[in-house]
């Protein structure tokens, strides 16, 4: 069975750090692309970062660019995301993707599997 599973998140205060983990099971993460996404309630799920299938390209969305980075260590099979100077704004539930494609790409609709989502809360 395919899964991904995240971890990492929690509470944090403003201007602090986090880093999430999205670890693979049933299937090898080298061989996609991969996203991180967030959705905060009543908004759309929107993309953060994302990581080419080599891990040579990254996508991010302006928001988070100079504070958010994406990597991946393909021997654990897992993709890591380290987000520095939290906001308020950042407080979501953050997601991984995974889509079978070399490029990545910001819009969820590109990604064919899904973890369950950590929850990022950001407050003083």
């Amino acid at each position: 069975q395919l899964q991904l599973v995240e971890s990492g998140g929690g509470l944090v205060q403003p201007g602090g750090s986090l880093r999430l983990s999205c670890a693979a099971s049933g299937f090898t993460l080298e061989n996609y692309a991969i996203g991180w996404f967030r959705q905060a309630p009543g908004k759309e799920r929107e993309g953060v970062v994302c990581i080419s299938k080599s891990g040579g390209s990254t996508t991010s969305a302006d928001s988070v660019k100079g504070r958010f980075t994406v990597s991946r260590d393909n021997a654990k099979n897992t993709v890591y995301l380290r987000m520095n100077n939290l906001k308020p704004e950042d407080a979501a539930v953050y997601y991984c993707a995974a889509r079978k494609r070399a490029m990545c790409v910001l819009s969820p609709a590109e990604y064919d599997y899904w973890g369950q989502g950590t929850q990022v809360t950001v407050s003083a």
